[in-house]
């Protein structure tokens, strides 16, 4: 399973709960920012406070494998107010060099570089109707697109209220929408 962000954790942990599975996540600009691990934490005090869903991988930043597949993520939109979760497209630009090295350090099977990559928001030019900075994609996912070529690549952020976005294609990568729900299969 994969959450690309804004969804309740107790959710994504009921999901996991129920169907057995793994589920790989990335925070969207709604998401908490998980607090820092308390030092002075003591098996006295309240518990200790989470650190992300329960039973949940964060891939955030990360490159993971997971059911056979490569998985990169990268959570997040465009900064367009204060608050958590938000970058410039220069910051995102950074954040995705490290998944880019990664990725060509490590090749899964079939030398292939990456399946998947997950992000909150989607590619530059693939928010459709939805150019508004709060929307807008970053530049930096298609590179990484265009130098890793994953599969598939599933974004959320963009909420197409009562329409069924059409996938689209950048090079040899299926890009998603994963809003609502997408049910895929590799």
């Amino acid at each position: 399973m994969l959450s690309c962000g804004d969804l309740p954790w107790d959710y994504l942990e009921y999901i996991v709960s129920r169907l057995n599975v793994p589920l790989l996540y990335v925070p969207g600009n709604h998401d908490p920012v998980p607090p820092p691990l308390d030092d002075t934490w003591t098996p006295l005090r309240a518990e200790r406070p989470a650190r992300g869903p329960q039973g949940c991988v964060n891939v955030d930043g990360r490159v993971e494998h997971a059911a056979g597949l490569r998985i990169a993520g990268l959570g997040g939109s465009m900064r367009y107010r204060p608050g958590p979760n938000q970058y410039t497209s220069a910051q995102m630009q950074w954040r995705a060099l490290p998944i880019e090295i990664l990725a060509r350090l490590r090749r899964g099977d079939g030398n292939r570089r990456l399946d998947v990559l997950l992000t909150h928001a989607p590619p530059e030019g693939f928010s459709g109707k939805y150019d508004d900075l709060a929307h807008r994609g970053f530049p930096a996912f298609n590179r990484l697109i265009k130098n890793l070529a994953p599969r598939l690549h599933v974004h959320g952020h963009v909420h197409p209220y009562g329409v069924t976005q059409a996938d689209r294609k950048l090079g040899v990568t299926l890009i998603v929408n994963a809003v609502p729900y997408r049910l895929l299969e590799l």
